[in-house]
């Protein structure tokens, strides 16, 4: 019978799998200082094939294991997307919240820089937010927030989402404090609801809109 557990050995093998490049790449930044690298068509679509490569990976391990991969399918639906779309707007308030405190004294951060600088069409937008959400929410949320719940609520939620601000640490400090807004917003309600659709609409609004805002 197929499961939806865990144990931290294979989330240890689904994290190293999914997240491990990116949270070095990340940390190397973070320890050089953060060094320009706006957004472009030729890296988004590199880190766009690097995370279906991953994907795929993760579930071929999780389908050796019994897992139950047919959960992880977010299935839209019109109720969802309007949960999905509340989803983005309470995460969006969360992070204005938790880092208005902290804009005037860290200035410019890399990840606006790499937004405002970005020189990427609208078709690669779409085709990262589409797979780069459906990719974290999937493997953040599906497996590791639901599969850890054995061993308690407290680290299901927290190492996902220490691993998801570890990944995303080349934003610098206040990028960081948003992932972690996010990351509790979108966490909390997949506890509540235990479906995928909405986090992953929610994520792909967020991936979106900051580039269309610049545009």
């Amino acid at each position: 019978m197929p499961r939806n557990t865990i144990t931290l050995a294979e989330a240890a093998v689904v994290t190293v799998i999914c997240f491990g490049f990116m949270i070095v790449v990340s940390v190397h930044a973070m320890l050089s200082g953060f060094p320009e690298r706006p957004f472009t068509n030729a890296n988004t679509i590199y880190v766009l094939f690097l995370e279906v490569v991953f994907g795929v990976a993760a579930l071929l391990y999780l389908r050796t294991r019994n897992f139950d991969l047919p959960s992880l399918v977010p299935r839209p639906q019109l109720i969802g997307a309007a949960a999905g779309v509340g989803l983005y707007l309470i995460a969006w308030i969360a992070c204005t919240v938790l880092t208005l405190p902290f804009v005037s004294a860290q200035g410019a951060q890399p990840i606006e820089r790499m937004v405002s600088e970005s020189t990427l069409s609208i078709p690669v937008i779409v085709a990262f937010a589409l797979v780069n959400s459906a990719f974290e929410e999937v493997f953040l949320l599906g497996v590791l927030v639901r599969g850890l719940r054995a061993y308690g609520l407290s680290f299901a939620i927290g190492l996902p989402l220490l691993i998801r601000v570890a990944y995303h640490l080349y934003q610098g400090p206040i990028g960081a404090i948003s992932i972690l807004a996010f990351g509790i917003v979108v966490t909390m309600f997949y506890l509540r609801f235990g479906t995928l659709w909405p986090p992953v609409l929610a994520h792909v609004l967020a991936d979106i809109i900051p580039f269309t805002a610049v545009a």
